[in-house]
C-alpha cells in the first residue's frame, strides 16, 4: 500500500503565523490525499482549539450541481453558535464516465466506493485538526440525501445523527431485495453487514419542502417503484425506518419547494437540539 504524504497539522502553525488563516475559518479547498480526484473544504468556528476535546463535525453532502459554498455560508452561524466544524466534500460529476452525474449517490461505482473516499477524507481532517471523525453528523439534499441515507445502512456507526433532504430516488431498509433497491447483499458487495438496530438508533431527520412535488424530474430517471413524487418517496423512506424501531422525524417545511438553502434552517434546529 502506497504511504501518504504528511499533512501539517493546525497544532504546528503558531496562532500568530499568517498560515493560520488558512486552516481556520473558511478554509481552502484541499485535495484528498488518497484520491486526488476528489476534494473537501471546511467551515472551522473561531472557538476551534489544537488542543481539549476533539470538536463535533458536520459532514454536508452536495446534491447533484455540486454547490458547496452556499451551504458552507448558510451554516457559517450554526458552526460559530453551536461549536461545530463543518466539512463540505466535492466529489465531481465525471468519475468513471465523463458524462455521469448520479453514480456517487449509489456509494459505489467502476471501481470507485465514494464511503471510502469519505473515510479517506476524514482521515485527512483528523491529521490535521482537533476534530471528532469517528462519529459525525450527515445532511444531504436532493442527491446528497440519496447519498447520506445509503451511507446510513451501510455505516450506522460512524454517524451521531443523520439529515436526509428530499431525495429523488430512495433504498428501503429491505434485506430481500438487492441494492439499491434494498439492503440485499451488503456483506457480498460492501463488505458490511446490514444492522438495523444500529440504524434504527441513529436520530435521523427527513426534511422536505412542503412545495417539492418533482413528479416531471422524477418520470425522466429510473424509478425507485415507492411513488411518483418526493414527497411519496420521503414517506415510503419514513413508513420504513420507522418499521424497524427508528422514529425518524419528518420535517416539512412550509412555502418551500426543491430549495436545498431553505430547509437548511429546520436541519440547523435538528442539529442543535441534539444531545450534547
Amino acid at each position: 500500500m502506497t504511504s501518504l504524504p504528511p499533512l501539517l497539522p493546525a497544532s504546528a502553525i503558531p496562532l500568530d503565523h499568517p498560515g493560520r488563516a488558512f486552516v481556520t475559518g473558511r478554509t481552502p479547498s484541499f485535495a484528498c490525499r488518497a484520491d486526488q480526484r476528489f476534494s473537501y473544504t471546511l467551515q472551522i468556528p473561531s472557538g476551534y482549539r489544537d488542543d481539549g476535546p476533539p470538536m463535533p463535525l458536520l459532514v454536508l453532502m452536495h446534491g447533484t450541481r455540486r454547490r458547496t459554498d452556499a451551504p458552507l455560508d448558510h451554516l457559517t452561524g450554526f458552526a460559530e453558535e453551536n461549536g461545530w466544524a463543518v466539512l463540505a466534500p466535492l466529489f465531481p460529476a465525471g468519475i468513471g464516465d465523463p458524462d455521469d452525474l448520479h453514480n456517487y449517490k449509489f456509494i459505489d461505482y467502476a471501481g470507485t466506493r465514494f464511503d471510502h473516499v469519505l473515510f479517506a477524507i476524514l482521515d485527512d481532517v483528523a491529521e490535521r485538526w482537533n476534530i471528532d471523525v469517528a462519529r459525525f453528523a450527515l445532511h444531504g439534499f436532493s442527491g446528497g440525501g440519496q447519498f447520506a441515507h445509503r451511507f446510513l445502512f451501510l455505516h450506522p456507526s460512524r454517524l451521531s445523527a443523520v439529515s436526509i433532504g428530499a431525495p429523488g430516488r430512495v433504498t428501503l431498509p429491505d434485506p430481500s431485495v438487492g441494492w439499491w433497491r434494498g439492503v440485499g447483499d451488503l456483506p457480498g458487495r460492501f463488505g458490511v453487514d446490514w444492522a438495523p438496530e444500529l440504524v434504527a438508533r441513529v436520530p435521523t431527520q427527513l426534511v422536505i419542502g412542503s412545495d417539492d412535488d418533482g413528479s416531471a424530474e422524477l418520470a425522466i430517471v429510473e424509478s425507485d417503484g415507492n411513488g411518483s413524487t418526493r414527497h411519496d418517496r420521503i414517506n415510503a423512506l419514513a413508513r420504513a425506518l420507522d418499521d424497524l424501531g427508528g422514529k425518524p422525524f419528518v420535517d416539512v417545511v412550509p412555502g418551500v419547494a426543491h430549495e436545498g438553502l431553505k430547509v437548511l434552517p429546520a436541519v440547523r434546529a435538528f442539529l442543535a437540539g441534539l444531545p450534547r
